[in-house]
């Protein structure tokens, strides 16, 4: 129990500093950003052509319909 007050200190600290961040993402409209950004990362991955360029980019993708099926 020697070291009690040091590990307070160290959490107040860091509560301070994590809140700071909050307040500076809250302040600069980070969250709305991230928000409008995924929104239309939502929205092109369900396109064809998104689904075109998973399915180009996966070449075992029968292979491994195939093995499950057999299993």
């Amino acid at each position: 129990m020697k070291h009690v007050h040091w590990y307070l200190k160290i959490a107040i600290v860091s509560a301070m500093i994590g809140g700071s961040m909050e307040y500076f993402m809250i302040k600069t409209g980070f969250y709305d950003k991230v928000t409008v950004l995924e929104a239309e990362k939502r929205s092109w991955e369900s396109t064809p052509e998104a689904q075109a360029i998973r399915e180009a980019l996966n070449p075992w993708r029968e292979h491994d319909k195939q093995a499950k099926k057999s299993s």
